[in-house]
């Protein structure tokens, strides 16, 4: 059992877990709220659990250590953006006991974030890296929370916008370096994320054959991936190779650098130079993946078979992307009104008969098509 004494004005608790002794200030110079907070502590310690003096010990600090070294041993590919998800929380909760980490609090951050101008979609993604280490927290041995928050999440408008007509593109195509021409023709036809053609190597392409194939591991979703090359891909590969032979810089890469030595890391000043050249706008690189999900459902390609070209798990995917565009929707209305028209055909005629045993016209209806 624990005991209360005091210290100059404050009550102090002392109780025992599994024989060592807790000594905790109830912080309150009456009695009756220091043995209401032992009898809590010995509520918790009954239950099997630790008290809650030793998670007022741990901080925020530590539980984010503990998700990015969780990210490091299982080589998420993910990292890099949990990571900057932290360093804006890091800006709020630095400091923090665990149970300082309240919904209020939460909520502030949220307000602080979309006054900074964040998107709820960032947002979501930095709340949903605070939710996983406190559930981590919570599952260790001994835990370090002992109670998840109630986390609010933003709504988030999933539909993805931003598409290639094949003129657009064949105009921005173009207007690129020479490096990046086949590097943005493959993104055009495959709808590869980015990162997966910037590392692409010739040891995934077999040129006889006209494939290209990722492993197991080597894809975002860590599931293999073949692609048979059309004869404009087999050309640009071609190229690429001959480039490669020519020049005599052996590199891995399909897609060098501009200096033939390395991968391609950053191209976002060619990239925004050829869309202003070229005057389609500002695009995302990532339109490249939407556009060629939309011209493989469009070209009558099944969309199973389609994610499996582009590496898209769920089929939640398509709906995200938004693939009806204004003129699906004018060739629905077109659809609509030859429809309407054919229906048009069919036209309603009277035709009165005379009833013998009742003396009357009779009038009936019936279609005439």
């Amino acid at each position: 059992m624990g005991t209360i004494y005091k210290r100059g004005q404050t009550y102090w608790l002392k109780y025992y877990r599994n024989g060592k002794p807790y000594y905790e200030s109830s912080k309150s110079s009456k009695e009756t709220e220091a043995k209401k907070l032992l009898k809590k502590r010995e509520g918790e310690i009954s239950e099997g659990k630790l008290p809650g003096i030793y998670f007022d010990r741990v901080k925020f600090d530590e539980l984010a250590e503990d998700l990015l070294r969780d990210y490091r041993i299982n080589q998420k590919k993910s990292l890099v953006r949990v990571n900057r998800g932290i360093e804006h929380l890091k800006g709020h909760f630095a400091g923090f006991k665990v149970s300082q980490i309240t919904t209020p609090h939460i909520q502030s951050y949220i307000e602080t974030r979309k006054v900074e101008g964040a998107a709820n979609a960032t947002i979501n993604r930095e709340l949903s890296a605070l939710k996983r280490m406190l559930n981590m927290g919570a599952r260790q041995t001994p835990p370090k929370v002992d109670r998840v928050p109630y986390i609010p999440m933003l709504k988030e408008n999933n539909t993805r916008k931003g598409f290639f007509e094949h003129g657009d593109y064949l105009a921005l195509r173009d207007a690129l370096p020479d490096y990046l021409k086949g590097f943005v023709t493959f993104a055009y036809k495959t709808g590869w994320r980015v990162s997966e053609i910037e590392g692409l190597t010739w040891n995934q392409v077999d040129r006889d054959q006209g494939i290209v194939k990722l492993e197991p591991g080597e894809t975002k979703n860590d599931e293999g991936r073949t692609v048979y090359l059309d004869e404009e891909l087999k050309e640009v590969f071609n190229r690429q190779w001959e480039s490669r032979r020519k020049t005599g810089k052996l590199v891995p890469y399909v897609f060098p650098n501009k200096e033939g030595k390395d991968m391609i890391k950053d191209f976002r000043g060619a990239w925004d130079t050829a869309c202003q050249d070229s005057e389609i706008g500002k695009r995302l690189f990532h339109d490249l993946r939407r556009t060629a999900i939309r011209n493989m459902v469009r070209a009558g390609i099944p969309e199973r078979v389609a994610m499996m070209v582009s590496g898209h798990k769920t089929r939640s995917i398509f709906d995200r992307y938004n693939i009806v565009n204004d003129a699906d929707l004018k060739a629905a209305s077109e659809k609509q009104e030859a429809y309407l028209q054919g229906q048009n055909s069919y036209k309603k005629v009277t035709i009165a008969h005379f009833d013998k045993k009742r003396g009357f016209k009779q009038n009936a209806q019936i279609l005439n098509g």
